[in-house]
């Protein structure tokens, strides 16, 4: 019998998300952020209709 000790878990093994904060923004949620920022500035008329495609 060896004294090795067990390889363990670490304490705190989190996903990567809630590691990095309670808020972590994934791509697909900054480009739909993205568009309603550039919807509502067209709308409001801040930004010309004919320069966003």
């Amino acid at each position: 019998m060896t004294d090795e000790a067990s390889p363990r878990p670490a304490a705190s093994a989190e996903p990567a998300a809630a590691a990095a904060g309670r808020f972590a923004l994934n791509e697909d949620w900054a480009a739909t952020v993205l568009g309603l920022v550039l919807l509502a500035l067209v709308l409001t008329g801040i930004i010309p209709t004919g320069l966003i495609p």
